[in-house]
């Protein structure tokens, strides 16, 4: 079956920097896409990037622009979440997700699959 694992999240200083990664198996994801999101307690799960794994397209959602970028290296079936100037609001359990259509959607009910989550939390 298919299974997203998360990784990388943690504590971090407002202006810093992480990478999460997000190691999909399970089946082949060449005509996936695959997303970030994140939840913040008390708050409904937000979209922040997707990317088409086999062009390489993405998007992001204008909250993060400029500071997040998602990246996948098919070698290692992994994406990832480069995350710079890091701000309080940023604090939410960040999931990876799965779409089978390929799709670079925001919306969340488009995703197939999902991982568990990674805490990431930006100190002030």
């Amino acid at each position: 079956q298919v299974q997203l694992v998360e990784s990388g999240g943690g504590l971090v200083q407002a202006g810093g920097s992480l990478r999460l990664s997000c190691t999909a198996s399970g089946r082949t994801f060449t005509s996936y896409s695959m997303a970030w999101f994140r939840q913040a307690p008390g708050k409904e799960r937000e979209f922040v990037a997707t990317i088409r794994w086999s062009t390489g397209a993405t998007s992001h959602a204008d909250s993060v622009k400029g500071r997040f970028t998602i990246s996948r290296d098919n070698a290692k079936n992994t994406v990832y979440l480069q995350m710079i100037s890091l701000k309080p609001e940023d604090t939410a359990v960040y999931y990876c997700a799965a779409d089978r259509s390929g799709l670079l959607t925001p919306r969340r009910y488009e995703y197939d699959y999902w991982g568990q989550g990674t805490q990431v939390t930006v100190s002030s």
